[in-house]
């Protein structure tokens, strides 16, 4: 019989992914969910705990990408970690070793890490996926404008800005931009900041990865691969890690 788990999600969010788990896996007894928003873990929590009374559940409000301890709540069960969205690709190379070398100093030697990543496609996919016809991804971009008028008393005028994304095949990654229509000059917390038409904003960029090239990455960060899964399209992959000694 499986030994009793606890199942440390980093960045849980919504704990969508995080159910189809639960109710796959007996041996999960316990589960820790990491967000740095507290008013969202709050919400998730009760209803996972009502969802599955028999559950220990075990919130931590923190930054999953800065070290934290696991809660002496499970200290006796066995940690897995659980990164099941293609975050990992938000973070420039040496941040994802980063993240990858503390999540296996966090969890200990022989934890086991289920980590989904993007994988390189064809161009055209990738284009059209971040910029879609719908508008969806531009307006999360702009949404960005609009918080830094927000919070820090800018000016930005979001019709002056387009949002532009494309897939750089030299570094193996979507950039998104935010870019100028027109010569202007904005006030972002007192500071006037000057832009030319067509200057951009570099606002976000996800990097895929191919098979080996992860599996690389993830040997030179600590961990063994033990498995890997992909769809039958080859367009997403997620992997199976063992922390070494």
């Amino acid at each position: 019989m499986p030994s009793p788990t606890a199942l440390v999600e980093f960045g849980s969010g919504s704990t969508r992914k995080a159910r189809i788990l639960l109710a796959a896996a007996p041996a999960i007894t316990a589960y820790v969910p990491v967000d740095i928003s507290s008013e969202m873990l709050a919400a998730e929590v009760a209803a996972i705990e009502r969802d599955h009374p028999r559950l220990k559940v075990v919130p931590v409000a923190a930054d999953f990408t800065q070290p934290f301890r696991l809660p002496q709540a499970v200290a006796g069960l066995k940690p897995t970690g659980f990164f099941p969205g293609s975050t990992i690709g938000n973070f420039e190379p040496y941040q994802a070793a980063g993240f990858l070398r503390h999540a296996g100093r966090m969890l200990g030697s022989g934890a086991v890490l289920i980590i989904g990543i993007d994988l390189i496609k064809n161009p055209a996919i990738l284009n059209a996926a971040y910029d879609d016809a719908a508008g969806v991804t531009a307006k999360f971009n702009l949404n960005l404008l609009a918080r830094i008028n927000r919070e820090l008393g800018a000016d930005f005028d979001l019709g002056a800005f387009s949002h532009e994304a494309f897939y750089n095949v030299e570094r193996h990654r979507i950039e998104m931009h935010l870019a100028s229509r027109k010569r202007q000059r904005v006030s972002v917390a007192g500071r006037a900041i000057e832009f030319r038409a067509g200057e951009t904003i570099h606002t976000e960029n996800s990097y895929k990865y191919s098979l080996e090239r992860f599996a690389a990455l993830a040997r030179g960060s600590g961990w063994t691969p033990r498995a890997c899964w992909t769809d039958s399209a080859g367009m997403f992959s997620v992997h199976a890690l063992v922390a070494s000694d």
